[in-house]
């Protein structure tokens, strides 16, 4: 199995169900509180950790409880924490309403934005041709560029999955050899508003492939020649999206390292993130490998 390197977030998750989002002005009564580990880089990694990948993560948190949990989590479920760094700044946190299995997030970045391109140096240190890279957009841009730039310069296979997007980005597209947007995000980076257009956009932008997810349609895998629609696993009745699309990513990046195809490792994300929706919160909802393994024989049955 090759190595997986992961530069990306690290927040902590302050989640609340509301019957519907509140107008301006209006206090609404909310339930189910939750406290847990969170961040697009910090689920991605602990995804593939759980999932059975050899992971190793880079990013920033504070010198406060909030970052003795991300990375007690991260540990916990079997990452290498040893390049994530401390900051005088405190740990990044998202405020999440959950409204019927949906979600709204507001984030400070808090440690997130003293992430360096030294941070991922530390990280690649050992890294070797045809290892995994990954990446997203939770930190300063220009070091999301810079850890794509240097990963794809040192044999990496990069997967960039551009969240939250914005239209600067389109400055990583070139660097990545597999990149996993969303249908909004995929709208944002190409500029257009189809989503075989917008594929093919990125494509001509310079990205080796484009696997854009779908929401309730699946996926659809497009790398200029060929062009695969992926449906979405049905294993329950969603109830939080929080990490669903993290959770896809980190499957798709350990089957990768696998030797899996990418439309093999994009059927075993589906999987995963499938299992990911029945369940609440973000790092908490991820399954393990032996749970996607037991869903698999399940659902073949």
């Amino acid at each position: 199995m090759k190595k997986i390197f992961l530069f990306g977030s690290l927040n902590a998750d302050l989640t609340i169900r509301a019957p519907y989002i509140p107008q301006a002005g209006e206090t609404l009564k909310g339930s189910d509180f939750m406290l847990t580990a969170g961040g697009k880089g910090a689920n991605q990694a602990y995804a593939c950790a759980n999932l059975g990948g050899d992971i190793r993560m880079a990013g920033c948190v504070g010198n406060d409880p909030f970052g003795d949990m991300l990375v007690k989590s991260l540990q916990g479920a079997g990452a290498d924490t040893s390049c994530v760094r401390r900051t005088r700044r405190n740990t990044g946190v998202a405020v999440i309403t959950v409204v019927d299995g949906d979600n709204r997030i507001i984030l400070d970045e808090g440690a997130n934005g003293e992430a360096t391109l030294s941070d991922v140096e530390a990280l690649l240190a050992d890294a070797s041709a045809g290892d995994i890279f990954i990446t997203q957009l939770e930190n300063p841009l220009s070091v999301v560029e810079g850890a794509l730039a240097l990963a794809k310069r040192k044999g990496l296979f990069t997967l960039f999955n551009p969240a939250p997007a914005r239209a600067e980005a389109r400055c990583c597209v070139g660097y990545a050899d597999l990149i996993t947007p969303n249908e909004s995000e995929l709208r944002i980076l190409s500029g257009k508003d189809g989503v075989e257009e917008g594929c093919r956009e990125l494509i001509k932008m310079g990205a080796g492939a484009v696997l854009a997810t779908l929401g309730k349609e699946g996926s659809l895998y497009w790398n200029g020649t060929e062009k695969t629609n992926i449906g979405i696993v049905d294993a329950g009745k969603a109830v939080d999206t929080t990490a669903a699309g993290d959770t896809f990513c980190g499957a798709l990046a350990v089957r990768l390292a696998e030797g899996a195809s990418p439309l093999e490792a994009a059927r075993f994300a589906s999987l995963c993130s499938g299992i990911a929706v029945t369940r609440r919160g973000a790092q908490i909802s991820i399954p393990t490998r032996a749970e996607a393994e037991e869903m698999q024989k399940k659902l073949s049955r």
